[in-house]
């Protein structure tokens, strides 16, 4: 099924296709994937690129009338293909509780809205719309599916476009992973105090506070001090010490700052974005709650804020995420099949230009050079002009440059 629809500056195309909840197992059922095309009126025949979103668990990004960012510049070049990664948007979704399933069918189920599948999602899609080889940009998380991708069906791909996604590609523990995490976001925090020093001080009276009363959101859940640390997120993003500042300022008790603590995180709205979150670093092997685990003690009951961490706690705080308790308690434990193959990426000849962001509190600098340097014929931007949000702060550029890069002109 296909509806097309004529805005200013574009021709917008939506499908809704039928692929296997289980690829290589049709009695399990099917679900469904949306896809949007975008392209310039004169542009119909344009190559595809294929934009996968970051997460895991996020629909692709919306385009706006007239275009913006790094789509206006993908358009000269392409027709956008924007995904709605399985279980995401428009596609089939996965909320809080598949009806009448048990825990561990529930977490069996989740097990396959990884990487790989979605990487077989497009597989099917692109041989649904005739084409032969495609391209992708993958920001952070959809970096992640790009190189499952050039593991999986590298003779699908003419070029891949990376931004803040490059991945560990050689089976490093995920422990690795989130204790390089934690150093990187203790450096963020102190980049936000040297901006705005008056704030220590205010984070930790609203921390105590948090500690000493009970304090309800607008939706009845406590807001503890556990929760109000995770607004470090937001130091992972261009305008993030703006965001937080301008929630710090706030009265306390005031409306205002009870809604903006509540609408910070996007949990809720998602619920695979938590209950997936860790299987994006487990390469074959289990995460058992990493990021909890090596957690420093002033991100437990201090003042240092955390990042794109999850904790077992938040299944309880977060009425949105309840749902999903026990299943994330099984995955947790779920010993992860392998992503990526680092023999076959090491013998890539697909062209590959990806960004590197020098202070990423996401995807640690040190180990997305050690995968660049891991994909043959990679050519990496490691700059510090950006944070992980990058794509989303001048997306014009730097998919204007990494075109440039893949294509040998810079």
């Amino acid at each position: 099924m296909s509806l097309t629809f004529r805005v200013p500056g574009a021709v917008l195309t939506e499908r809704e296709h039928i692929v296997p909840l289980v690829h290589g197992d049709p009695s399990r059922g099917t679900i469904t994937v949306f896809t949007r095309e975008v392209a310039a009126p004169d542009g119909l025949e344009r190559p595809y690129l294929v934009f996968l979103q970051g997460g895991p668990g996020h629909e692709a990004a919306r385009p706006t009338s007239p275009l913006s960012g790094w789509m206006a510049r993908a358009i000269l070049d392409y027709r956008i293909l924007l995904l709605d990664q399985r279980g995401t948007g428009r596609s089939t979704p996965v909320g809080a509780v598949i009806p009448g399933a048990t825990p561990a069918e529930q977490a069996e189920y989740l097990t396959h809205f990884r990487a790989d599948s979605i990487v077989r999602d497009c597989e099917l899609i692109r041989q649904e719309l005739s084409v032969e080889r495609w391209s992708l940009l993958g920001q952070s998380f959809g970096g992640f599916t790009s190189l499952t991708y050039l593991s999986l069906a590298p003779e699908s791909l003419r070029e891949s476009l990376i931004t803040g996604g490059l991945a560990p590609i050689t089976s490093r523990p995920a422990d690795d992973v989130y204790a390089a995490t934690w150093i990187r976001v203790r450096e963020a925090n102190e980049r936000y105090h040297a901006r705005y020093p008056g704030d220590r001080d205010r984070l930790a009276s609203i921390l105590e506070r948090l500690d000493a009363e009970d304090v309800r959101l607008p939706n009845g859940d406590r807001l503890t001090a556990r929760r109000f640390r995770q607004l470090g997120m937001w130091l992972g993003d261009n305008a993030g010490s703006e965001k937080l500042h301008h929630v710090l300022e706030l009265p306390f008790s005031s409306p205002a700052f009870l809604h903006d603590v509540q609408h910070a995180m996007g949990w809720e709205r998602n619920p695979m974005y938590a209950t997936l979150h860790e299987s994006s670093y487990a390469d074959g092997v289990a995460t058992r709650w990493s990021a909890h685990r090596l957690a420093p003690e002033d991100a437990i009951s201090g003042d240092l804020l955390g990042a794109e961490h999850v904790f077992p706690w938040m299944w309880e705080e977060y009425r949105g995420l309840r749902g999903h308790r026990e299943v994330a308690e099984i995955l947790a434990e779920h010993p992860w099949p392998r992503l990526y193959d680092a023999d076959r990426l090491a013998r890539n000849e697909v062209p590959v230009a990806a960004t590197i962001y020098h202070d990423d509190v996401y995807v640690d600098r040190v180990f997305a050079e050690e995968t660049a340097r891991g994909v043959r014929g990679l050519r990496p931007w490691i700059t510090n002009e950006y944070a992980h949000s990058g794509l989303r702060a001048d997306g014009e550029r730097i998919v204007g440059r990494l075109i440039d890069m893949v294509r040998g002109r810079a």
